[in-house]
């Protein structure tokens, strides 16, 4: 019989192949950490989700306030009051005079009849209104300021056509500087704990560091590169950091899921039809990445400290 030929080698594996075959072993491996220590686990991911939560929700609460409170472009809204002896046709006139001004957004009109309806669905005035018979309301110019909208109000009140200018730029200015103070306290809060849950994903994975230092030894004395050897702990401080950020945002989910039907009945008794607003998907996906990016980051410190410790010196 004829010899059969022999099996050609498998080729080795390339670097770049070797090196992805690794990560692939480090993403799974890592997982399979976390789950291995069920307990320990949910007290690193929920301490973190905690403080991960506190500036979260404190900018959601500021994102609802600024909507409840009107947009930039109502907030800044000049009522101009005709003189009772304006009629529509005239407003009209004057309306597009003033939209024509570079220092003038928009303005919008609104007639006797119109605000007579608004009193009536709004204020619950239908008999008081019915009572006095004649229609006593003028006619409303809203203009939106491009400007100098303090400049702007003066000029209005200066219109011999205006009998009331309504302009109240000082609460304006007060929304707007605790709207600031806030924007500001959510970053440093925002950067106070989240070095705080650096610091838990960090000690979390030096704990892990410790419990492997044998292992680690010995890839050292193999001659294995600091790369491959804190690669498996950053993977398990990368899920952390995502395991905390979803449950962070559950937790925000289930809050705002309590409060919804509470804050919308308060609204609806004020005559809004405002509703509490969670995360978009954009904000979502955001919060996952940098939780998932400041897990790995603690893991990063740590495992860097430990390695520049124990690197074996050359003799």
């Amino acid at each position: 019989m004829s010899e059969q030929p022999a099996a050609a080698p498998a080729a080795p594996r390339s670097g770049l192949g070797t090196w992805g075959d690794h990560h692939l072993y480090s993403f799974v491996s890592s997982l399979g950490r976390v789950f291995r220590r069920p307990w320990a686990t949910a007290l690193t991911i929920g301490v973190m989700a905690v403080a991960l939560a506190l500036p979260l929700g404190l900018w959601l609460v500021l994102d609802n306030v600024s909507r409840l409170s009107g947009s930039v472009q109502q907030s800044r809204e000049i009522s101009v009051f005709l003189q009772p002896e304006i009629g529509v046709p005239e407003a009209q006139a004057l309306a597009a005079t003033l939209g024509g001004r570079d220092d003038v957004a928009s303005v919008e009109l609104r007639t006797p009849e119109q605000g007579l309806a608004e009193l009536r669905e709004r204020g619950g005035l239908g008999e008081a209104i019915d009572a006095v018979g004649a229609n006593p309301l003028p006619v409303l110019l809203l203009v939106v300021p491009a400007g100098d909208e303090i400049a702007l109000a003066g000029t209005l009140r200066a219109l011999p056509e205006a009998s009331l200018v309504q302009h109240d730029a000082e609460w304006r200015q007060r929304l707007d500087d605790w709207l600031r103070f806030g924007a500001r306290l959510v970053l440093v809060l925002g950067a106070l704990l989240g070095l705080g849950a650096l610091l838990v994903v960090g000690n979390t994975v030096r704990l892990d560091i410790q419990a492997r230092r044998e292992e680690i030894g010995v890839l050292q004395l193999l001659g294995a590169t600091d790369g491959f050897i804190r690669r498996p702990f950053l993977y398990l401080g990368a899920w952390y950091g995502l395991a905390s950020g979803a449950l962070a945002l559950v937790v925000l989910g289930l809050v705002g899921l309590a409060l919804r039907e509470p804050v919308a009945e308060l609204a609806a008794s004020y005559g809004s039809g405002f509703a509490l607003q969670g995360f978009s998907l954009v904000h979502v996906l955001a919060v996952l990445a940098g939780a998932g990016v400041l897990g790995w980051l603690g893991a990063s410190v740590v495992t860097g400290h430990f390695l520049r410790q124990t690197r074996p010196v050359d003799t």
